[in-house]
């Protein structure tokens, strides 16, 4: 499979299969398509969809292959942003946001990942449960705006403000700190809670979380009387 992302902060990833390869999304991102591109829904298994679901996505899987020949598929971002490609291997297994994922190769796993702390859940901005992808496999996904990524060293760690954290690495850490002082939780408009991602590991950040998005549209929206 190659592939290509064009079109700026509005991105689409197009991909380019030999005959029999299949890409897998689970949200029914396709964008268009060569004609021999066959499709298929299914499940994936009950717990596997199960774990699907609670994740954020569709307990149905779409997956697309080519037939006869070459074939090519589009998957367009649903909001402003980044589309980005990651390797996905033993070993590098990658924890991201609610409904991040967008399409994979075929032998990308997704499956459910719950915060060990409850509080991480909670608070974090991010949920209680989160999408981890194993396996094997090229698999894109979406951030909102700009994604700024660091490499953590052990025991280096990075406060972010709620919606902020986009991915991490499964070997990354994640809990939550409340922001000191009664006066700054009140009066700083920064919320109650902090996120905490500590080393060693890569983390990926997002610079216009749709929640922050909302939040400031928010105010312009007419009312109904």
């Amino acid at each position: 499979m190659k592939y290509e992302i064009k079109g700026g902060n509005l991105p689409v990833v197009i991909c380019h299969l030999e005959a029999g390869e299949t890409m897998i999304t689970e949200k029914g991102s396709m964008s268009w398509m060569s004609p021999n591109m066959e499709m298929e829904t299914n499940t994936g298994g009950f717990g596997k969809a199960l774990g699907r679901m609670f994740s954020g996505e569709s307990m149905f899987q779409n997956l697309y292959t080519a037939k006869g020949g070459e074939g090519m598929i589009a998957f367009a971002s649903s909001f402003p942003g980044s589309i980005v490609p990651f390797e996905i291997a033993p070993g590098k297994e990658l924890i991201v946001q609610k409904s991040g994922f967008l399409a994979s190769e075929k032998t990308v796993e997704l499956s459910v990942h719950v915060q060990k702390k409850l509080g991480a859940g909670f608070f974090g901005g991010e949920g209680f449960i989160m999408q981890k992808l194993s396996g094997y496999g090229v698999a894109f996904v979406e951030f909102d705006g700009a994604v700024i990524e660091y490499d953590l060293t052990p025991g280096q760690s990075m406060v972010l403000d709620t919606g902020y954290l986009a991915a991490m690495e499964d070997s990354c850490k994640m809990e939550i700190q409340q922001v000191a002082g009664l006066k700054n939780k009140l009066l700083g408009g920064e919320g109650f809670f902090n996120t905490v991602v500590s080393g060693p590991g890569k983390v990926w950040i997002q610079t216009m979380p749709i929640n922050k998005v909302a939040g400031a549209m928010r105010p312009y929206i007419p009312t109904g009387n």
